[in-house]
């Protein structure tokens, strides 16, 4: 059954932190994949995973950096994996499906944001390439070691707002603008989550808010004055969330047992997000391009055509 865009109640909410959503849930004997899971809310997720009891996979470009950034966390481990290589992405899957044990959950955190227009691979636009096909591709790769019970999350973005994906020219061959660019993933992020439960693999969409993390290096300081994420004395403007509530969305949709039968979903706050009643991104909502189920089949097939890669073939 599809998801329906409504909110349940859960008795969470915008201040929950990860920490709270897993108050008295149990992982132990359960193993996580968190790309990302080393810096800003990524590390606030390997942090309260590791904290109630599961095994936490951490992937990184940078893995002396991630190693170090985790050396006060129990039960996390580094594994090198850099999503915008697509051969990277195969040899980590390579690697990771030779170990015992099965995966139980998998939280594609990892991401950039309007950075300069660079290209990855065979000429792809990086936004696309890093923070969609690397991650489409590393769940397919991965398939075969995903438990029964294995929930797949999406970290998505309220930035959705700014573009549905752009069929006539995904790769911006033609007029880059970096925000576009950035807002195109994170569609194709709950797209990406929809079609996979579609296919039968429980999956979730999730905007974890606004917060300040090193998400945005790429954004001159200055711009964030206009942007109106912070306030005058530099501190984040109301709204905003910290990193510990930040990550609690995905931690909540990767383990929360009311969450079984609403799969495919775009969450938000710890609960299944509205359709968008407005365009402000602060306020959140999901836009209908980002849970439209032919546009999620379409853009499947398109990135099983690109990469290579479908496990469901």
């Amino acid at each position: 059954m599809m998801a329906e865009q409504r909110r349940i109640g859960t008795g969470f909410g915008a201040e929950s932190t990860a920490d709270d959503v897993l108050t008295g849930i149990d992982l132990s004997g359960w193993t996580a994949l968190v790309t990302g899971g080393y810096s800003g809310l990524g590390l606030e997720t390997t942090r309260s995973l590791s904290r109630a009891g599961a095994h936490v996979v951490v992937p990184a470009r940078r893995p002396s950096t991630a190693s170090a950034a985790l050396r006060d966390i129990g039960r996390a481990e580094v594994h090198e994996l850099d999503l915008g290589d697509q051969r990277s992405v195969r040899e980590f899957a390579d690697r990771f499906r030779e170990t015992p044990g099965a995966l139980d959950i998998v939280i594609n955190g990892a991401g950039i944001m309007a950075c300069p227009k660079t290209r990855v691979g065979p000429g792809w636009e990086a936004h696309f390439a890093t923070n969609h096909l690397g991650h489409f591709a590393l769940v397919n790769r991965l398939l075969p070691t995903l438990s029964a019970r294995a929930r797949v999350v999406s970290v998505a973005s309220s930035g959705h707002f700014l573009s549905g994906i752009r069929w006539d020219d995904v790769q911006f061959r033609s007029g880059y603008d970096r925000w576009l660019a950035y807002a195109q993933s994170k569609t194709a992020n709950a797209l990406f989550a929809r079609h996979l439960d579609a296919l039968g693999l429980r999956a979730f969409a999730v905007h974890p808010g606004s917060i300040l993390t090193p998400l945005q290096r790429h954004v001159p300081r200055e711009e964030w004055d206009g942007l109106g994420w912070v306030t005058p004395d530099g501190k984040p403007a109301v709204g905003f969330k910290t990193p510990a509530q930040g990550a609690a969305t995905a931690v909540w949709a990767a383990t929360a047992p009311v969450l079984d039968e609403h799969g495919g979903a775009y969450c938000q706050d710890c609960d299944i997000a509205e359709p968008a009643a407005t365009d402000d991104m602060l306020i959140g909502g999901v836009k209908p391009w980002a849970t439209d189920p032919a546009a999620a089949a379409r853009l499947w097939d398109l990135s099983a055509s690109l990469t290579g890669v479908n496990a469901f073939a």
